[in-house]
């Protein structure tokens, strides 16, 4: 380098800098960092904007952060609402083009021909955690065609969430345990404090988990374990009527519209004596409603006459599509997921509740502890939800049929054509019988 100019010949720069670089013991992407960046793998996840904020902070921030540094890797999440999942599914597989991980809220069986076989994923998950739960497999496997159509890590319970205050002063101190106690308190509640029950009577997902709660719950069922298509029986009409006179008692019309948060909102501004719902219920009080936290209490599913029993309020099931470009990256993704649930298990606030049980093995000493509940045992009642959480499609499989059911409402509509008066609740039943036969001989 001349003293007078400062400069240097290109020729003696790229001597002087390989050099460098070759003593050091570094690669060309020093040079050429864009070469680096290619060989960096993209994962593109796309699933809902979880109900609790805390779970996708720690899922966006910290474990996809973590997991893409250590397997080079650029994590791309976008988060949907409820509402749009159908029709961003349907757009992916129209366009063959789109997310490595889809995940759905209910089981996705009519997408079984455009997703992989998930089952390595299994298989490798349990030869370190276990078996998973039978409501992992019931809603993710088909077993005429012996393919697991989707991964499930997780699954939400659906307990009863009353007013404490209220629910003590018409002598149930301890809220509903029966659907006869709803009946009974929710309209001594609505005649002397004017608070209607919140249970949903529309088309969408809470109203269908809620529906088929009560239908099993009285003895039927859309299906039979073989998958014969059974809803035509006494056993669902003695539902819809029970359902009929639920409204007519303790609700009032708003019901036939609202959206998957209209519960939510029902309970929380004070004015539904109970909603059949997941904890964000009660997690969304404890921030923004301290005093209406201390009142609202839980209550596991109510017993019908038959048995006690209700479906998961959300099943998490995470597809791969076959066009996906980074089918690797996304199963690994998906193990990985699970040998950290224990935190998720944290972050989700007790939302997210194991398909792999042995990745929170201290569940019960959690939930009835928790610093947030008032009492601090509020929790406690979901240490047991396995006694009678169920999948959709119970007692059989959830099938692309069941799957068409769920997605077009079929119950909903059932019990919400009777409780109107519309329809009897034979002539309801029967409308709805028929409907679900010619969707399950579509998919035979």
């Amino acid at each position: 380098m001349s003293k007078r100019s400062g400069k240097i010949s290109r020729r003696k720069f790229v001597k002087l800098t390989g050099g460098a670089v070759a003593a050091a013991g570094m690669t060309s992407a020093f040079l050429f960092p864009q070469r680096a960046l290619a060989q960096q793998k993209t994962l593109k996840i796309v699933q809902w904007s979880h109900f609790v904020p805390g779970y996708d902070k720690w899922f966006d921030n910290v474990f996809t952060k973590e997991w893409g540094t250590k397997n080079n890797t650029n994590v791309v999440v976008d988060h949907i609402a409820i509402g749009e999942i159908n029709a961003r599914a349907a757009a992916e597989v129209a366009a063959k083009k789109g997310h490595d991980l889809f995940m759905f809220l209910a089981p996705p069986a009519a997408y079984e021909k455009q997703v992989i076989d998930h089952r390595e994923i299994y298989e490798e998950v349990q030869r370190k955690h276990g078996k998973m739960i039978s409501l992992a497999v019931k809603s993710t496997f088909n077993p005429k065609t012996k393919k697991f159509f989707a991964f499930s890590d997780s699954f939400v319970p659906d307990p009863g969430n009353y007013r404490k205050d209220l629910w003590s002063q018409v002598g149930f101190p301890h809220g509903p345990d029966t659907y006869n106690d709803l009946l009974v308190g929710g309209k001594r509640i609505k005649q002397k404090f004017g608070n209607p029950v919140g249970i949903g009577l529309s088309q969408e997902l809470d109203t269908n988990m809620a529906m088929r709660a009560i239908l099993w719950s009285f003895g039927g069922a859309e299906q039979n374990e073989a998958g014969q298509v059974t809803l035509n029986s006494k056993q669902t009409i003695n539902a819809v009527k029970y359902v009929r006179e639920l409204y007519r008692q303790c609700e009032t019309p708003e019901v036939f519209s609202w959206d998957p948060s209209s519960n939510n909102r029902a309970i929380l501004s004070g004015k539904a004596s109970f909603v059949q719902n997941a904890i964000s219920v009660t997690r969304s009080a404890e921030k923004d409603n301290p005093e209406m936290s201390k009142q609202i209490q839980i209550t596991p599913a109510l017993k019908g006459p038959v048995r006690r029993i209700a479906a998961e309020h959300v099943m998490d099931c995470y597809v791969i599509w076959e066009f996906a470009e980074n089918k690797e990256g996304a199963k690994k993704f998906l193990a990985d997921l699970i040998d950290n649930f224990s935190n998720a298990f944290n972050a989700s606030e007790f939302y997210n509740f194991p398909c792999f049980p042995s990745t929170v093995p201290d569940l019960t000493k959690r939930v009835s502890n928790d610093p947030k509940g008032v009492p601090p045992d509020k929790y406690k009642v979901l240490s047991n939800v396995l006694n009678w959480a169920t999948n959709v499609g119970y007692p059989g499989y959830a099938t692309a049929a069941i799957d068409e059911a769920f997605n077009t409402f079929v119950l909903p509509t059932m019990f919400a054509k009777a409780a109107r008066d519309e329809m009897t609740p034979e002539a309801a039943v029967k409308a709805a019988d028929t409907e679900l036969r010619r969707i399950f001989d579509k998919w035979k």
